[in-house]
């Protein structure tokens, strides 16, 4: 019998393929397994990253949609928001609980309403617009704070990179 969770991820594939959009593509990693999405970020227009194509796997744990899933991008990104080992960090993938370091409210964390589609356009959101007060790459924010041309630099070769991939 199917699990909620792999009901409600089979519809959110359903709805992507009907109704495709803009910035994004995203499917099944494999198709006998519903819980690892694999996803292709268009880099935003205007923005360093534009004209890149950044792969990522999606992964989600079976109590979604209670839980978040995980995001990792396997090309590489220089962002201020991203380890360096590519997992993405950003408030609504992470439990729905009272910041330790008090830098977010529950409520900008993750909720049971947030969809691949939110998910992943909050990601684009945040390519357009690091935040740089709790970086997951210490290194990135600095220089997106205090060297600009430098982190235009690295991420252009990560554009560059992602496109020799094609």
């Amino acid at each position: 019998m199917a699990s909620q969770a792999s009901l409600l991820l089979q519809k959110q594939l359903k709805d992507l393929c009907k109704n495709p959009v803009d910035g994004f593509s995203a499917g099944l990693v494999d198709d006998s397994n519903v819980f690892e999405w694999s996803v292709t970020i268009v880099g935003p227009p205007d923005t360093f990253y534009e004209g890149g194509f950044f792969n990522a796997i999606m992964s989600f744990p079976p109590d979604y949609p209670n839980s978040p899933p995980t995001m990792k991008f396997t090309t590489d990104v220089w962002h201020p928001n991203v380890y360096t080992d590519g997992t993405v960090c950003i408030s609504i993938l992470h439990p729905p609980v009272d910041d330790p370091n008090g830098y977010e409210l529950a409520s900008e964390r993750w909720m049971p309403i947030h969809t691949v589609e939110s998910i992943v356009l909050s990601i684009i959101s945040m390519l357009s617009s690091p935040n740089d007060e709790s970086p997951a790459n210490v290194e990135a924010a600095k220089e997106w704070r205090e060297s600009r041309d430098e982190f235009r630099k690295k991420v252009s070769r990560c554009v560059r990179r992602s496109q020799e991939m094609l």
